[in-house]
C-alpha cells in the first residue's frame, strides 16, 4: 500500500477520533449549539493546515458522536442538549415521568448509530446522482444562492418575517464591507463567526442591562432528579440492533433514508415531521413514545449527514442550512478553502476529495463516533450527567469560545474584525431570538451580500 495512503488514513483517523472524543464531551453541556461549537472549532482545525481528510473526518466525527452524547441531558435531566435536540424534549419528558428516562436515552443513542451507518453512504449516493448538474449549478451560483436563501428563510421559524428580514441583513453585512475596504481590510472569517455566536453575543450585552439581568435572575437552583441506572446487557458495547426492536428499527431506518435525500430543509423541520409521521401510525402510548424518539434522533444525524455531504461532494457550495452554518468552514474557510464571489468557483473539499473518500472516510468518521460516544451513553450516563450537572462550569465553557472566536477575529482583521464580530453577532443573535430569523437564514444572507448582490448590480 502506498505510505503517502496508510499516512493520510493515519491522519484522517487520529482527527477523526479527536473530533469524537471532544464533541462528546460538548454533547453532555445543555444548551452548546451545534453552530457555536462546531463551526469555529473545525474552522481553526482548518486554519491550523491539517491535511483535507483530517478536517472532513474531525467534522463528520465531531457531529456524529455530539447527536448521541446529547441524548443524556435531553433524555436524565430535562433539558436539551443543544438546538437539534429541542424536538425531542416532550417524548423524552414523558418517558421521564413514567420513570424509565434510561429507556428513552437508549432508544435514541440505538437510532442515531443505526441512522449514521445508513445515512453516510446513501447521502453520497444521491450526491453523485446530482453531481453531474455540479458546473451548471457553479455558474449560475450567485442566484442559486439567493433562491436558497429565501426558500431557507420560508421554511425557517420565522417564515415571512426571516424572508423580509434578509433584505436589511444583507445591506448591514454590504455596508460592513465597504467600511472595511476604505481600510485595505478584507474580511470573511469574522462575519462567519459574527453569525455563528450571535445567540451567545445577544446574551452577553443582556446581562449588561439591568432589565435583562432582572429576566434571566432566578431565585433558587435548579434541581434535577436522575433514576437509578438500569443495565439490562453485559458487554460494553449493546447490540443497537437489540436495544430497539423490529418495528423501532424498521422506521428508523425509513425515516433515515429519507432525510438521506433532503438537503435544503431545516433539520429541525426534518425531525419533528418525519417524527410526527412515525408517531401517527403507532396507537400503543408507551411504544409509540420509544419509537418516535429513536426516529426522531436518527433524523438528526442523518439529516446533518446529508446536509453537509450533499452539497459538498455534488457542488462545493454552502446550499443547505447545515452547510451554510456549522459546516461552512468546510466550504469557506480563506486562504486554505474558498468560494469565488464573482465566478462561484470554489477550491475547498470538493475538489481535495473524491467521491470513494468521501464514502470511506465519512464511514471511518461514523464507525470513530460510534466507537467513542455510543458505549460510553449506554454504559456512563447517568454518571456522565451528575458529573457535569455539579462541576462542570457553563460560563468557563463560554468563555473558552469567546477567546478562541476573539484570537481569530484579532488574527484576521484586528480591531475591525473584532467590530464585525460584535456587530453581526449582536444583530444576528437578537433577530434570531425575537423574529426567528436563525443562523443557517443568516449564513445565506452573508452569501448572498458577497454573491448575489454584486451579479444584481451588474444586471443594472
Amino acid at each position: 500500500m502506498d505510505p503517502l495512503l496508510i499516512e493520510q488514513i493515519g491522519v484522517a483517523a487520529g482527527m477523526g477520533l479527536i473530533g469524537a472524543v471532544v464533541f462528546a464531551a460538548i454533547g453532555l453541556v445543555s444548551g452548546t449549539d451545534e453552530t457555536t461549537t462546531l463551526a469555529p472549532l473545525t474552522l481553526l482545525v482548518v486554519l491550523l493546515g491539517v491535511p483535507p481528510a483530517g478536517v472532513f473526518t474531525f467534522f463528520l466525527a465531531g457531529a456524529v458522536a455530539k447527536h448521541m452524547t446529547h441524548a443524556v441531558p435531553t433524555a436524565l435531566l430535562g433539558i436539551p442538549g443543544d438546538t437539534l435536540a429541542t424536538p425531542l424534549l416532550q417524548d423524552a419528558d414523558m418517558l421521564r415521568k413514567l420513570g424509565v428516562p434510561h429507556i428513552a436515552l437508549r432508544k435514541m443513542v440505538s437510532g442515531a448509530i443505526i441512522a449514521a451507518f445508513i445515512a453516510v453512504p446513501l447521502a453520497v449516493l444521491f450526491a453523485v446522482m446530482l453531481a453531474p448538474f455540479g458546473s451548471a449549478i457553479t455558474k449560475t451560483a450567485p442566484w442559486i444562492f439567493l433562491c436558497a436563501a429565501l426558500l431557507i428563510a420560508y421554511f425557517s421559524k420565522g417564515r415571512w418575517s426571516a424572508v423580509a428580514l434578509l433584505i436589511p441583513f444583507v445591506v448591514v453585512i454590504i455596508a460592513l464591507q465597504t467600511l472595511t475596504a476604505k481600510y485595505d481590510t478584507k474580511l470573511s472569517i469574522s462575519y462567519f463567526l459574527g453569525i455563528a455566536i450571535g445567540p451567545l453575543i445577544a446574551d452577553l450585552f443582556t446581562v449588561l442591562s439591568p432589565q435583562g439581568r432582572a429576566r434571566m435572575s432566578r431565585d433558587k437552583v435548579q434541581q434535577f432528579n436522575l433514576a437509578p441506572d438500569v443495565k439490562g446487557w453485559s458487554g460494553y458495547f449493546p447490540n443497537p440492533f437489540k436495544v430497539l426492536d423490529k418495528k423501532q428499527t424498521g422506521w428508523t431506518l425509513t425515516t433515515a433514508a429519507i432525510s438521506s435525500a433532503t438537503f435544503v430543509f431545516s433539520p429541525v423541520a426534518m425531525t419533528v415531521v418525519l417524527g410526527e409521521l412515525v408517531g401517527s401510525r403507532i396507537k400503543h402510548a408507551y411504544h409509540r413514545l420509544t419509537t418516535v424518539l429513536a426516529a426522531r434522533n436518527g433524523v438528526t444525524e442523518a439529516t446533518y449527514i446529508a446536509e453537509a455531504l450533499i452539497p459538498l461532494i455534488a457542488f462545493g457550495l454552502p446550499l443547505s442550512p447545515v452547510a451554510a452554518g456549522p459546516a461552512a468552514p468546510l466550504f469557506n474557510a480563506p486562504p486554505r478553502f474558498t468560494v469565488d464571489a464573482v465566478t462561484g468557483q470554489t477550491h475547498n473539499l470538493h475538489n481535495l476529495l473524491s467521491h470513494w473518500e468521501f464514502l470511506g472516510y465519512g464511514l471511518l468518521s461514523v464507525a470513530l463516533a460510534a466507537l467513542v460516544s455510543y458505549p460510553f451513553a449506554m454504559n456512563y450516563a447517568r454518571r456522565a450527567a451528575l458529573f457535569v450537572s455539579r462541576k462542570i462550569s457553563h460560563e468557563a465553557i463560554i468563555a473558552t469560545f469567546v477567546g478562541l472566536i476573539v484570537v481569530i477575529s484579532f488574527w484576521e482583521g484586528g480591531l475591525l474584525g473584532l467590530l464585525v464580530i460584535l456587530t453581526m453577532g449582536l444583530m444576528g443573535g437578537l433577530l434570531s431570538r425575537n423574529f426567528g430569523f436563525n443562523t443557517g437564514v443568516q449564513f445565506m444572507g452573508y452569501y448572498t451580500a458577497v454573491l448575489s448582490v454584486p451579479a444584481l448590480i451588474k444586471l443594472f
